[in-house]
């Protein structure tokens, strides 16, 4: 079988369409002439199969490489719950360093609270890789704002603002990036926190938190939190919220952090774990009293 690429003549007007020509072989050409009529007055020509093939699609079509691509369906390696809220200095947030592959305890030393230029700070629940693609997204930002070299830096809450669009903007593309967000810090004396989840649903608040925290720990929250909070009573509360979490929440590894951020910078402690108690009647016997066939 020849095939020839190229274009042909109608009419006198080149066609613009890429065209395959296929010309049959020796046996199927015999057989043509075979069943050809036998007036003289008719030639017998080969059998020329021309068919079109379509030009190469834009990009952007939907037959494109975008149809090609692999959306995250359901996170692989995650991160459990970010509490954060604001205290007399600045901003104090805590996140253990557990890493579940699915429902395992694959990984116990994920950090997830990273600082994000030279006044804020940011926590993250949900899919660890795509923690790091936001991260290289705000080192791209960071560098960016630091080539003006006009003695001005992103704050807290230009930094918020524009995860908020990213997270949205993915959102709307049904991609999503798989995680939900917590930014703290404070500049010229004005503390700010926010957060924002993976469809891009934001706000900002004096203390907030992600994942189980949202409903085990902001409980607590209401009941004990003041804006005048020392920081050593700060890091108490901290603590009780995430030992509540360590209990309740099956994703929970006894191994966090504490991040603050002042106007003097951000420190992020050293990995600690919390001392238990495992001896309440409820954990001995969970069952007792309860109702159904569980």
């Amino acid at each position: 079988m020849i095939r020839l690429k190229g274009s042909f003549l109608r009419k006198g007007k080149k066609n613009k369409l890429p065209t395959v020509i296929s010309i049959a072989s020796d046996s199927q050409f015999c057989s043509a002439s075979s069943s050809s009529s036998s007036s003289s007055d008719r030639s017998i020509y080969p059998l020329i199969r021309m068919n079109f093939i379509a030009s190469k699609q834009p990009e952007n079509s939907l037959l494109g490489p975008e149809s090609d691509s692999q959306r995250t369906l359901y996170p692989y390696v995650t991160g459990t719950s970010v509490v954060a809220f604001k205290y007399k200095d600045g901003i104090l947030m805590a996140a253990d360093m557990g890493g579940s592959y699915g429902s395992t305890l694959r990984y116990k030393s994920v950090e997830r609270m990273k600082s994000i230029g030279k006044h804020s700070i940011l926590g993250a629940s949900g899919e660890i890789s795509d923690f790091q693609e936001i991260l290289r997204y705000l080192d791209e930002l960071i560098l960016y704002d630091n080539m003006w070299d006009d003695g001005n830096s992103l704050g807290p809450k230009e930094v918020h603002n524009y995860l908020t669009r990213v997270m949205y903007n993915r959102r709307n593309k049904f991609n999503p990036l798989w995680n939900s967000l917590v930014l703290g810090g404070i500049k010229n004396g004005q503390k700010y926190l926010g957060t924002v989840n993976m469809i891009g649903v934001n706000f900002e608040d004096s203390h907030v938190a992600t994942g189980f925290g949202n409903h085990l720990a902001r409980p607590i929250l209401r009941q004990e939190w003041h804006e005048n909070l020392s920081f050593e009573d700060g890091v108490k509360l901290l603590e009780k919220c995430m030992r509540v979490l360590l209990y309740r929440d099956r994703s929970a590894v006894n191994k966090l952090q504490i991040a603050k951020i002042t106007e003097e910078g951000v420190t992020i402690s050293q990995p600690y774990s919390l001392k238990t108690y495992r001896e309440f009647s409820a954990f001995e016997n969970p069952a007792q009293g309860a109702v159904g066939s569980w």
